[in-house]
């Protein structure tokens, strides 16, 4: 049997007048995030016809290691800015891959 990674699309939004702030946050994020264990893929996307809307793309080897890049220092750091820079909470959903 072989073990199935994760996939996460989170979907963060900036309020109009804080694009930049939000993508300094985020861009933050990149290098410690893939430092960590169980991480395969971590990119983060800006909409090109939406310059407020910001996805990331990521794969992990498990469960668990999403777990504890949600309890990681730099991502709650990073939450704690986030209140009057976003239009609402992060949009986050975990995926299977079917095919």
């Amino acid at each position: 049997m072989t073990t199935q990674t994760l996939r996460v699309v989170a979907r963060i939004v900036a309020l109009p007048d804080k694009v930049e702030e939000l993508k300094a946050i985020l861009l933050g994020l990149i290098e410690p995030t893939r430092q960590e264990v169980g991480v395969i893929k971590y990119e983060l996307l800006q909409n090109q016809s939406d310059p407020t809307d910001f996805t990331f793309v990521e794969e992990w080897a498990s469960a668990e290691a999403l777990d504890t890049h949600l309890a990681s220092a730099h991502l709650q750091a990073a939450a704690d800015k986030l209140e009057g820079v976003v239009a609402a909470p992060p949009d986050i959903h975990r995926y299977n891959l079917l095919a």
